[in-house]
């Protein structure tokens, strides 16, 4: 379900500055991608001891055995998709991916405008916290943050790509690190390669734009068709 708790004048903004940018037509001076994360674990299930001569039994629980952040890039326009993965989820991880996207994923492109939820790491303040001032500012430059509203990351498309990689990929329990690792480097190999296309329509704003809409209304606003999963 979609949790809209309130509908303000700055949601509505946020709102309609996202939809304006999926709206637009493509433009390889100024590239329009989509960032997000979501976490891959490794889980076992917990064994009960057995007496001599006694099966093995599972308990319905899990354990962990540790976990990996898979940063997710997304092109709309391009069809082109980026799986980065690391340890952890910081701002310094986070910083490094927008130097990758300045630097080897879009060396010519003016401006890169990418669309965002409002996670604390994403933020222009976690290049700083990586590079030198005068990176961060270099990098910085060639980039422009647009925010989802908060509570309306889904508007986000990338979120449709994540959910895809969650129900197809990711959903497989695997209780050893490595392989965890060596099946999500396979599936971001995978993705890489993949040219599928990705539309979305959008109409209907009027009535988000009221004070306050109701709930039937802010759903309609959106239709994503996502093709050929």
């Amino acid at each position: 379900m979609w949790c809209i708790p309130h509908v303000d004048g700055e949601y509505v903004a946020r709102m309609e500055d996202v939809l304006d940018l999926y709206s637009e037509a493509p433009d390889p001076e100024r590239p329009l991608v989509c960032f997000d994360e979501t976490p891959s674990s490794s889980s076992a299930r917990c064994v009960s001891r057995s007496r001599p001569g006694q099966r093995e039994r599972y308990d319905y629980e899990y354990r962990r055995n540790g976990t990996v952040n898979l940063f997710v890039t997304f092109d709309p326009h391009r069809g082109w998709r980026n799986v980065k993965i690391t340890d952890r989820r910081a701002a310094v991880d986070y910083a490094h991916c927008m130097r990758e996207l300045v630097d080897v994923h879009y060396p010519d492109a003016a401006c890169i405008r990418v669309v965002q939820d409002n996670l604390s790491i994403h933020t222009a303040g976690a290049l700083y916290q990586a590079f030198a001032p005068a990176e961060a500012r270099r990098i910085l430059r060639r980039l422009e943050f647009h925010y989802t509203p908060k509570h309306a990351s889904w508007l986000n498309m990338v979120e449709c790509e994540i959910s895809v990689l969650q129900r197809q990929c990711l959903g497989r329990r695997i209780d050893d690190p490595k392989r965890l690792r060596k099946r999500d480097r396979s599936m971001a190999t995978a993705v890489k390669q993949s040219t599928r296309p990705h539309q979305m329509d959008v109409h209907n704003r009027q009535s988000p734009r009221q004070t306050r809409p109701r709930i039937s209304n802010l759903r309609q606003r959106v239709k994503i068709t996502v093709m050929n999963h």
